[in-house]
């Protein structure tokens, strides 16, 4: 992990990449937000050697490859893993058999999309504190 890095945020709606978007400038985040609306890029772009990122945020419902799949991915790769980059799930969904599935993957945090702004904007600004000040293994 690297607490200067990109946030990459793997979101297939536009409208929650865009309230993301809005949430992240709100916020003043100094960190690069690289958005990929299709999870199946995701890999190959985390396996440069030249990215360094700070967290995912990940949804779980989307086309061609879900979050949890795309999880599992990660887990699997050596080099990806040696990364130590926080995985984090944002759905819509507070269905406790999805946040078992996502725990059960390793999960570094569950939270619910929130629809309000202000609420929202606590809730990103609580992950990313958290994993600012968080001590883990700083590879690169």
């Amino acid at each position: 992990m690297n607490i200067n890095g990109e946030i990459i945020v793997v979101e297939d709606d536009q409208d929650d990449r865009e309230f993301l978007a809005d949430i992240f400038e709100s916020l003043k985040i100094t960190n690069k937000i690289v958005f990929f609306d299709d999870s199946t890029k995701v890999v190959s772009y985390l396996s440069k050697v030249e990215v360094k990122p700070f967290l995912v945020l990940s949804d779980i419902n989307m086309p061609k490859m879900d979050g949890y799949e795309l999880r599992t991915i990660i887990l699997k790769d050596d080099l990806l893993s040696k990364k130590c980059i926080p995985y984090i799930f944002l759905s819509t969904s507070k269905d406790p058999e999805n946040i078992h599935r996502a725990f059960a993957l390793s999960a570094h945090g569950y939270f619910k999309k929130e629809e309000n702004f202000k609420t929202y904007q606590e809730v990103i600004s609580n992950i990313i504190s958290y994993w600012k000040m968080s001590q883990i293994p700083r590879l690169y």
